[in-house]
């Protein structure tokens, strides 16, 4: 066992970093469904925006600028896009939601290839990030050891703030019953707005920590982690926010754990992603922490 923990080790610190950038996506997606009960197709795309104006602010504005402005820019975002494609469908039935949620994505994908011109874009070194330490046999970066301890403190936060608040004990009325919390008077808007907004400050602090290890962004770069963050949160039990990042946090170190067995499966890492999905759905369609609900006749 000790064997096989010194000799994975990179790819296990690499997996809880992967998986701590999985669980600020998922929790968009968890939290959006919990209260809409739709899934937001277009959330991976804005996480992949996100990087686009990081690469865009820092070519002609200091760091310390660039980043408050990327996450300004990116909750921005969210909450536009949640006013202009959702709210008007808020009667229209689930399938009419979700169909928007899809044109918002190739929306964005196809805005990021015109103004990208299809090329990829440089991601800029984020100083302190990108600074390589040594743990044990392992080589890595800072972003590594940042991830997972600033994904556990933005999780608690939320937490605290879901239970603490009082926009948060709406967030939860209305995801237990969206009907009843129109009709006890809670701003239903509002309560959905800061739901957008919450989810897309978590996607752009994700997307910092993302691009800080990959050297470019392309206009599919949001797609790959949204589906992998989409699937983390069914795994956990969608609309439970522990559940999403339990499930990031197992997807991204079984995923990189799969790379180190060989460069033969490297291919399957992916793959593996999603034979998880069809056999919790088999298993327990709920997901590990989702509640059983039942339908009202």
């Amino acid at each position: 066992m000790a064997g096989f923990f010194q000799a994975n080790l990179p790819y296990i610190l690499a997996g809880i970093s992967v998986g701590g950038q999985y669980a600020l996506i998922a929790i968009g997606y968890t939290m959006v469904y919990g209260i809409l009960r739709l899934i937001n197709f277009a959330h991976g795309d804005v996480f992949m925006v996100a990087g686009l104006v990081m690469v865009y602010a820092t070519a002609s504005l200091p760091m310390y600028i660039s980043i408050p402005l990327v996450i300004a820019a990116t909750v921005l975002l969210g909450f536009v896009i949640e006013r202009v494609a959702y709210k008007p469908l808020r009667s229209a039935p689930r399938m009419s939601v979700m169909i928007s949620a899809i044109g918002v994505s190739y929306l964005l994908q196809n805005c990021a290839l015109y103004f990208t011109g299809g090329l990829a874009q440089i991601y800029p070194t984020i100083p302190g990030l990108s600074k390589s330490v040594t743990i044990g046999s392992a080589t890595t970066k800072v972003v590594t050891l940042v991830t997972p301890i600033l994904t556990i403190i933005l999780v608690f936060a939320l937490v605290l703030f879901i239970r603490k608040t009082k926009i948060g004990m709406a967030m939860r009325a209305v995801s237990k019953d969206f009907e009843t919390s129109q009709l006890m008077g809670i701003r239903i808007n509002a309560v959905i707005s800061m739901t957008f907004v919450i989810g897309c400050f978590l996607a752009a602090i994700g997307s910092l920590l993302y691009f800080t290890n990959y050297p470019s962004v392309i206009p599919t770069s949001g797609a790959m982690p949204g589906l992998k963050a989409f699937v983390a949160a069914v795994f956990g039990g969608i609309g439970s926010i522990p559940g999403a990042v339990i499930g990031a946090f197992i997807i991204g170190i079984m995923e990189n754990i799969i790379k180190g067995l060989g460069s033969g499966w490297t291919i399957f890492s992916d793959a593996f992603t999603f034979v998880l999905l069809i056999v919790v759905l088999l298993v327990k369609p709920t997901g590990i922490f989702g509640e059983k609900t039942t339908d009202k006749v």
